[in-house]
């Protein structure tokens, strides 16, 4: 195979896709100003390399969407509508749900220990079970280490391809996180982990006896009707339609084809789960409007601590209990939680009456950090534009 022929047609066809026309569609009047600015927005956004985007946002006026570069480097189709998503991390905002429901039913605490619940899984090379609380996991106070670094340890084409087909118990992924030492005492900073959110998903199982998958299908998909909304494990396919996810793994690389996902993570509590944008949006909104949660749960939901600043958030970001709080800059901010993998980025965000929700997602990741900081510019921006408007 030449591949030199092959890495110039990657980067003739990841050109090609950011001078695509942009698709739309919307409830909304095609006149109508929010319409044209979502556009505007999601065509700015591929113009920065991402080979696909796709937005979806609700107000009370109706729906707008947009679409822009292509869903496919290979055969350039358009991006689908309402097409099949990896939610990434906003699995977390799920799990959170549950737990917190739990809690309103009086069968778990906030302040219990992980110890209590599961008895010696986190013990060793300083981590000590029985200093952090379920609050600590669902806030990333827990200090524990991420296990992702253990399970990609080389971020290279190579590692994708020769590992994408393994898969951890969640116990083993825990195991590899207490090797390290923890970062901080728990409680008394903040750091992104998602081991935290495999251990929440195992305490859901040991208090209900039902894996968290089951329990999110039944206290929460079904009741709102969330149908093309899937907790899938391990299986590796989106469903149809879906854009495809691309990765370029270094600078100047050719984009790989990444819509398997790398099953070492994206397989478990911490990011596993699929939908669409819509099925997303009323999620969101439901959570927020008070559907699923009871007061009491949804204030500690939205009980927030400063995130550093130095974490890859914007400035004034705080994080509650698997949600985030963003300033606006029309003033006030949004909440929201955002995932991402090989290949793609999604955000799920809404005001704080939960009267305007968006979902963007992205279909493309570059290996050049300028680039990537260019585009999340560019997504905070989307997000910022579609929030603030009144219209």
């Amino acid at each position: 195979m030449n591949f030199r022929r092959l890495w110039l047609s990657a980067v003739v066809l990841a050109l090609a896709a950011s001078s695509l026309p942009s698709a739309a569609a919307s409830a909304a009047p095609r006149s109508s100003g929010t319409a044209w600015s979502v556009q505007r927005d999601a065509d700015a956004l591929r113009d920065t390399g991402v080979t696909g985007v796709a937005v979806r946002l609700e107000t009370p006026r109706g729906t707008v969407t947009a679409r822009s570069g292509v869903g496919d480097l290979v055969t350039r189709r358009p991006v689908p509508k309402d097409g099949y998503l990896r939610l990434g991390s906003v699995t977390k905002s799920f799990v959170a749900t549950v737990m917190l429901q739990l809690v309103g039913e009086k069968r778990v605490s906030l302040d219990q220990t992980v110890e209590e619940l599961l008895p010696g899984v986190v013990s060793g090379a300083g981590n000590d079970g029985r200093t952090i609380t379920v609050r600590d996991l669902l806030q990333h106070t827990s200090g524990l280490s991420d296990y992702i670094y253990d399970v990609f340890p080389d971020p290279s084409a190579h590692t994708y391809f020769a590992n994408r087909w393994r898969t951890y118990e969640p116990g083993e992924l825990v195991a590899l996180a207490i090797r390290h030492e923890p970062a901080f005492p728990a409680g008394t900073r903040w750091a992104y982990s998602n081991t935290n959110y495999v251990l929440a998903g195992m305490i859901i199982q040991k208090i209900t006896g039902r894996s968290w998958e089951q329990q999110v299908d039944a206290r929460i998909l079904r009741p709102l009707g969330l149908r093309h909304t899937d907790t899938p494990g391990t299986w590796p396919f989106l469903p149809h339609p879906h854009t495809a996810n691309h990765q370029q793994f270094t600078v100047d690389g050719p984009m790989v084809d990444t819509t398997i996902p790398y099953r070492p993570f994206d397989t478990g509590a911490d990011g596993s789960m699929t939908g669409t944008a819509r099925d997303l949006n009323r999620f969101v909104a439901a959570l927020i409007g008070g559907q699923l949660l009871k007061p009491a749960q949804l204030a500690a939901m939205r009980n927030m601590v400063p995130v550093p600043q130095d974490s890859g958030h914007p400035e004034g970001t705080r994080g509650g209990l698997g949600l985030f709080f963003t300033p606006l800059s029309c003033g006030g901010g949004y909440l929201g939680h955002g995932g991402s993998g090989f290949g793609y980025v999604i955000r799920a965000a809404t005001t704080l009456d939960g009267r305007r929700t968006v979902t963007v997602s992205g279909h493309s990741r570059p290996g050049d950090p300028q680039t990537a900081a260019r585009q999340e510019d560019a997504l905070r921006g989307l997000i910022d534009h579609a929030l603030c408007r009144t219209t």
